[in-house]
């Protein structure tokens, strides 16, 4: 249960406005609110490229929390999101495909809470979990499978993802993470 969070924020300053910062750190504020915790402060930096996030601080029941060292042999993959935020917003960058739309599919499922993964959690009393950010899927998953000392088996055809992301993925439009993954992996 979150209780606290801080603004973290890496803003061009000298070349965007101010009202776009006032916006993000309003939309954070909302976001801090829906989840039930308050505002602790928070940080900014000037950068060249807008990047935003929140340290968020809560408490778990230390008797009933899930781990990436959690899963079992036989444990089903449960995602409560679709994948492919990465590679709409390596389109989006890249100026490929209807911006308006790619924009609206981040927006929806990059702004919604894992609130729902975690009642799912703790009415399912599951043991294993993790988010899917900036490892992608496939990182992620490995490191489950590693922390657990177990092997996990994808089926790619049951994987959810977001609409247009596997023909932007075929088209060559994925993060820079995941050369960066993959590089790590076959090391």
């Amino acid at each position: 249960r979150p209780l606290t969070a801080m603004n973290i924020v890496c803003f061009p300053i000298q070349t965007m406005g101010r009202d776009v910062l006032r916006q993000i750190l309003e939309g954070g504020l909302e976001k801090i609110r829906e989840a039930g915790a308050v505002m602790a402060g928070g940080h900014s930096v000037k950068d060249n490229e807008i990047k935003y996030g929140l340290s968020v601080t809560g408490i778990v029941d230390p008797a009933a929390f899930a781990s990436n060292r959690g899963l079992r042999p036989g444990d089903q993959l449960l995602l409560t999101k679709p994948v492919g935020t990465g590679v709409l917003a390596t389109a989006l960058k890249g100026g490929f495909g209807d911006s308006a739309t790619i924009e609206e599919l981040i927006f929806k499922w990059a702004g919604r809470l894992n609130r729902a993964g975690a009642e799912v959690i703790r009415a399912l009393g599951l043991k294993g979990a993790t988010d899917v950010t900036g490892f992608g899927l496939g990182g992620h998953v490995l490191e489950l499978a590693k922390a657990s000392g177990v092997c996990v088996e994808l089926w790619l055809d049951k994987v959810p993802c977001m609409e247009g992301a596997v023909e932007l993925a075929g088209m060559g439009l994925v993060p820079g993470g995941s050369a960066a993954n993959r590089n790590f992996c076959s090391s």
